[in-house]
């Protein structure tokens, strides 16, 4: 795969592309962290100098962590904590970039401005991602002259560690910007998966969304309280989703009963449970109020949890990136079914 160069030659995908990160909020932290670790050269602007000049500093902290959690090669994070820079002007972030990623607040008309923006200061071989989590390439195009550069690419946080990444191309993205985006991330060690169609949400925010919506209600009800919640989820169905995904596992369950038997069995397990899950489609003010104050209770220690849940990551991480896993799982290249 060649990526055009604005001089009309070509340049090798074996060679980093100029990443720009737009936006210096948690994620935007994220994504230049994540590149720069990989020794890329990362521009990093915001409008605004308090964040940024705060961003610059997480990220090379960031960077470290990730070099101490053996998720990043030292002398690769340090070639690209030389190559980093802290841009002062959109102008300067972008006009050499071959990969923009805009990571502005979640907000349809300030992405419409900075991604026009953004356009019109950038090469045209440019692509243009944007991290946005409820919104679609389809609405965000909507004052750009070349629809086909963008696309959304949605990450999961930490940026830094969690692998998968959501690709969503709109109605006008060009094939070719896909690709690009994609092997671009599989060289970063992320997992990205393309959607056949826009969808609100996406598909992990979906599924997010359902276990969230189910796992307030039963703290709710006094069935379980926070810290037994979190064992219920991450030392049961989570521990098996990550070695496999429900699919895999529920093909291996069936072993020789075929999946259309097994899918009759489950369909009668669960239906009871169906019946019976929360199904509001907004949470209340005082259930917001009462469910926040019983997480707080459970936790204070922020320090604490944050570097817990990182060194829990960075291990889980090893365990996926195991030999023999990339084929079936985490790096999976085989064409999706029709």
């Amino acid at each position: 795969m060649l990526v055009p160069s604005e001089a009309g030659g070509q340049m090798s995908a074996a060679s980093a592309p100029r990443v720009a990160v737009i936006g210096a909020g948690d994620i935007g932290r994220g994504w230049a962290a994540l590149a720069a670790s990989a020794g890329w050269p990362v521009a990093l602007y915001d409008a605004e100098t308090g964040p940024l000049e705060h961003g610059m500093q997480e990220v090379r902290s960031r960077v470290e962590s990730l070099v101490a959690l053996r998720r990043a090669d030292r002398a690769e994070a340090g070639a690209g904590l030389r190559e980093l820079r802290q841009s002062r002007s959109l102008l300067t972030a972008v006009q050499d970039a071959d990969w923009i990623i805009e990571a502005a607040s979640e907000d349809l008309a300030v992405k419409q401005r900075l991604l026009e923006q953004i356009e019109q200061v950038a090469r045209r071989a440019a692509v243009i991602t944007s991290s946005a989590g409820t919104l679609h390439a389809s609405q965000l195009c909507a004052r750009l002259r070349r629809a086909d550069r963008l696309l959304v690419a949605r990450p999961l946080t930490p940026v830094e560690l969690l692998p998968l990444v959501e690709l969503v191309p709109g109605p006008h993205t060009h094939a070719d910007c896909v690709e690009d985006v994609r092997w671009w991330l599989t060289r970063l060690g992320r997992a990205p998966i393309v959607l056949r169609r826009e969808v609100t949400g996406h598909v992990v925010s979906r599924l997010v969304a359902a276990v969230w919506r189910e796992s307030i209600q039963l703290v709710l009800d006094g069935v379980i309280d926070v810290r037994d919640l979190d064992r219920a989820i991450s030392l049961g169905p989570a521990l098996g989703w990550a070695a496999g995904g429900p699919g895999i596992n529920a093909r291996l369950a069936a072993e020789g009963q075929g999946m259309s038997r097994f899918v009759d069995s489950l369909a009668q397990r669960y239906e009871g449970c169906w019946a019976s899950l929360a199904a509001w489609d907004r949470l209340e003010p005082d259930a917001r109020t009462r469910f926040a104050r019983a997480v707080e209770r459970a936790y204070a220690d922020l320090d604490g949890l944050r570097a817990g849940r990182d060194q829990r990551l960075a291990a889980l991480l090893r365990a996926v990136d195991e030999p023999g896993q990339e084929k079936h799982f985490l790096h999976n290249t085989d064409e999706p079914d029709v």
